[in-house]
C-alpha cells in the first residue's frame, strides 16, 4: 500500500494502530476491525482497492 501511494505521489501519514490507541480507538467507532486502512477526506477504504483509492485521490 506504502508503495502504491508513493508511486502515486499521495502525501500520507503511516499510523500503527497495533501501538497508538487513539487511531485504534476512531477505527473500532467506524466499525472497521480490519488492516489496511486509507482515510481519504471523511471516505475510508478498507484493504488495498485500487479502484477506490484512484477514484478518492
Amino acid at each position: 500500500m506504502k508503495e502504491y501511494l508513493s508511486q502515486k505521489g499521495a502525501d500520507f501519514e503511516e499510523v500503527d494502530v497495533t501501538s497508538n490507541g487513539e487511531a485504534r480507538k476512531e477505527l473500532m467507532k467506524e466499525r472497521i476491525m480490519a488492516v489496511p486502512v486509507v482515510k481519504i477526506k471523511d471516505e475510508y477504504v478498507v484493504g488495498f482497492d485500487k479502484e477506490k483509492l484512484d477514484k478518492l485521490m
